[in-house]
């Protein structure tokens, strides 16, 4: 069973940076796609950046170039580092991992998830 737990989430203003981890209690190593995701109140959860198993990255559009996903096998952390920050940005932060080769493209096909941890983003 793995559990997921984030941390790094908080309030900066526009243009600042942030650094979210998500600590694993089980393994999720290679054969395990985790990925970040974020959800406003009333919205469906989305998700920001994904990594396949064997370490390919993939971004939403509106976060590539500042958004950086990272998995640290030796520590079982997953991480997204968040520069730029815009208004926008602004939304509740959940960590995932799946059991599959490739970051699933449905929300029932992750089965592991953190308790999430707000982002926001001021002027």
């Amino acid at each position: 069973q793995v559990q997921l737990v984030e941390s790094g989430g908080g309030s900066v203003q526009a243009g600042g940076s942030l650094r979210l981890s998500c600590a694993a209690s089980g393994y999720i190593g290679s054969s395990y796609s985790v990925g970040w995701f974020r959800q406003l109140a009333g919205k469906e959860r989305e998700l920001v950046a994904g990594l396949d198993s064997d370490g390919t990255a993939t971004y939403e559009d509106s976060v590539k170039g500042r958004f950086t996903i990272s998995k640290d096998d030796a520590k079982n952390t997953l991480y997204l580092q968040m520069n730029s920050l815009k208004l926008e940005d602004t939304a509740m932060y959940y960590c995932a991992a799946a059991r599959f080769f490739r970051v699933p493209d449905r929300l029932e096909r992750w089965p592991y998830w953190g308790q999430g941890t707000p982002v926001t983003v001021s002027s």
